[in-house]
């Protein structure tokens, strides 16, 4: 539905680097990436606010690369809303169908409708400016939406919002696009937005994307140190790799780890903190890597507490307080880590 290949946009020291993309139909496609990756350049040069100096947009089999923003059928969100203090809540939203000149009674209409779906109905006789965060938001949500674009872009749109209007918006999010089923691409550096809203990822560094996938694939299976660190892999370390009989010991310097893969040579291993368990006794497990170690350090965070294993290697794990306290586990004392040959993902440098 939407195709971005080899898209390049020089911009003062900054380089969008050759982006190439595959939206789906009526996906929920997340970039992710940390502040400077690039990520909103990208949405605006999508949007035409930037014409790229090399590559292609192609939007339902047409290429939209030199069309002007306003025919592209793209909405576009900021993070700061936007809006426009001199106007009524239902003013704004109506704004864009009022400069295609579109029938008055179709505007009241369509603005209703709209408002309604994002739970500001009783609001569009409001200024802007008497509003929440969180029913600004909405507002400008829905001044993109009622447009009907066939592709709606987010930049970080829940960032400025406190953290339970937040996962409200999420929510209401998700509802919206389940009932339009208007393709989507969003913006955050929040790996929770991900998990509640992603059909696919992508993972952009300096310009350019690292990684595509699931969820799932880019947190559980990083194609990079990087993806690893930015998605919180933590249990990052360099090696070598010696494969044998389609099992692979890598030696890490202090200790080996095993797991299955085909890849030899330098390399780097990631595991989770929530795929380590922690013990005070070594246990029988079918588990592929055990290893001996002392409690360095417990941080206490909420309702999980990440746990500190010095093996030689420093490794973290994640446990409740209520499993912390049954193991009697505590800083200075012996501990063993333990994880599955499957929880090492092996990536190269």
């Amino acid at each position: 539905m939407l195709r971005i290949a080899g898209l390049t946009k020089h911009l003062g020291d900054f380089t969008l680097a050759g982006v190439d993309l595959a939206v789906a139909d009526g996906e929920y496609f997340v970039i992710l990436g940390p502040t400077g990756a690039g990520k909103t350049i990208l949405l605006e040069t999508l949007a035409g606010i930037y014409s790229p100096d090399a590559g292609t947009i192609v939007l339902d089999g047409l290429d939209v690369t030199r069309t002007d923003p306003k025919d592209r059928g793209i909405g576009m969100v900021y993070q700061d809303y936007m809006l426009f203090p001199h106007l009524t809540v239902g003013e704004n939203i109506g704004f864009g169908l009022l400069q295609r000149k579109a029938e008055p009674a179709r505007i009241v209409n369509s603005v209703r409708e709209t408002a309604d779906l994002l739970g500001i109905g009783h609001l569009l006789e409001r200024t802007t400016g008497t509003l929440s965060g969180g029913e600004q938001q909405r507002a400008a949500i829905a001044r993109a939406l009622v447009l009907q674009p066939r592709v709606l872009l987010l930049d970080e749109p829940l960032s400025a919002l406190d953290t339970v209007t937040r996962e409200r918006l999420r929510r209401e999010l998700k509802a919206i696009h389940r009932v339009t089923g208007t393709t989507v691409v969003h913006i955050t550096h929040h790996f929770e937005d991900v998990f509640a809203l992603a059909d696919r990822v992508a993972v952009m560094q300096d310009g350019g994307v690292v990684q595509t996938g699931t969820p799932d694939e880019v947190f559980r299976k990083p194609a990079t140190g990087f993806v690893a660190a930015f998605t919180g892999m933590e249990n990052v370390y360099c090696g070598v790799s010696k494969v044998r009989d389609g099992e692979a010991t890598i030696d890490l310097g202090k200790i080996a780890v095993r797991t299955v893969t085909a890849v030899e040579g330098d390399v780097c291993v990631g595991i989770r903190p929530e795929e380590v368990i922690v013990s005070r006794e070594s246990f029988e497990s079918s588990a592929a890597n055990t290893f001996p170690g002392t409690v360095t350090e417990i941080q206490k965070n909420g309702m999980f507490s990440r746990v500190f294993v010095d093996t030689g290697l420093p490794f973290v794990a994640v446990l409740t307080r209520q499993s912390i306290a049954r193991l009697g586990l505590a800083e200075g004392e012996p501990a063993h880590v333990t994880f599955k040959a499957s929880a090492v993902h092996v990536f190269t440098r």
